[in-house]
């Protein structure tokens, strides 16, 4: 299964630390969503759909209220970029 552009940027972030954090209202409902990098700095390049997408491809899972991380099948699926580590 191919992916996106932006997909894979995410994924890549994650595959080397990140995090998903999510902030929600008083009723539940998703408010805003940060994606950061190891480092701490926020990338501006995740919203609501890129979110939903990777969470459908289950490439990205949360367990007890933690941050989102990415999974055994979205390292399957991001493609290796020299900068790994």
């Amino acid at each position: 299964m191919d992916i996106s552009r932006d997909e894979q940027r995410i994924l890549h972030l994650l595959a080397q630390g990140g995090r998903i954090e999510l902030i929600r209202t008083e009723k539940r409902k998703i408010e805003r969503i940060d994606c950061y990098t190891r480092e701490g700095w926020r990338y501006p390049g995740l919203d609501l759909t890129l979110f939903r997408k990777l969470k459908a491809k289950r490439a990205i899972r949360s367990r007890g209220g933690r941050p989102y991380q990415i999974t055994a099948r979205g390292l399957e699926l991001v493609r290796s970029q020299p900068d790994n580590r």
